[in-house]
């Protein structure tokens, strides 16, 4: 997991102040490998021990960290949001049986037009 002087010091590089919650939710968010939705940060980071904190703290903190160029928000389908720590160009894969969201590098997907077209 981020230290939380690395959390401090990647808020601050992208003009955040530090706060108990700012830094818990990027503790949670930063390192994460899957695509996690709101609801999941807000239940990792009351469960991961800060149990007072607040879905709307919550929601408002990653909306901050999307306008502030440190996560990407998915919107996969309606009502389906989730967040991307992975700033870097890459597509997704979405797993259909298990919804498991893979990141997949930017030059490993070539698209070609068809030759059938006119």
């Amino acid at each position: 997991m981020l230290s939380v002087l690395d959390a401090i010091r990647t808020l601050e590089d992208h003009g955040i102040q530090p706060s108990a919650q700012r830094l818990a939710i990027a503790r949670a968010v930063l390192d994460a490998e899957d695509h996690p939705s709101a609801e999941q940060l807000w239940a990792r980071v009351r469960d991961g021990g800060f149990p007072t904190i607040s879905r709307a703290t919550t929601y408002n903190t990653l909306n901050l960290f999307v306008e502030k160029g440190l996560l990407r928000e998915l919107v996969l389908a309606p009502g389906r949001v989730v967040f991307d720590p992975n700033m870097d160009k890459h597509h997704h894969f979405i797993d259909d049986e298990t919804g498991d969201i893979h990141d997949v590098p930017w030059d490993a997907v070539k698209c070609e037009k068809p030759t059938n077209l006119k």
